[in-house]
């Protein structure tokens, strides 16, 4: 079985962020940033990886991005400072 993400994309100026959830992270991340991933993210220029979890089931990722998504703004970003204190752009450490 192949394993699943929940991750978290911003724009440039980190002030909007972006949860989405897949079983291939690099190629959807990969899609993101070539502006082919969502409309939404394509329309405010969301494609910088701040955070990412990883499951071994589908269906645990997407009730976390369900959790996620139900949080308030700042307890997102706290969540990601906590492991991406900078707001680094993550894709390095994903590779292919």
């Amino acid at each position: 079985m192949k394993n699943s993400f929940v991750y978290i994309l911003s724009n440039e100026r980190r002030s909007m962020l972006y949860i989405g959830v897949t079983t291939d992270l690099y190629k959807r991340v990969v899609e993101h940033k070539s502006r082919k991933g969502s409309i939404f993210t394509k329309k405010y220029n969301l494609k910088v990886l701040v955070y990412f979890e990883e499951f071994s089931a589908i269906y645990q990722a997407i009730a976390r991005e369900k959790q996620l998504k139900n949080w308030h703004k700042e307890w997102k970003w706290n969540l990601i400072k906590q492991l991406n204190p900078e707001l680094e752009d993550l894709f390095h450490q994903i590779g292919p």
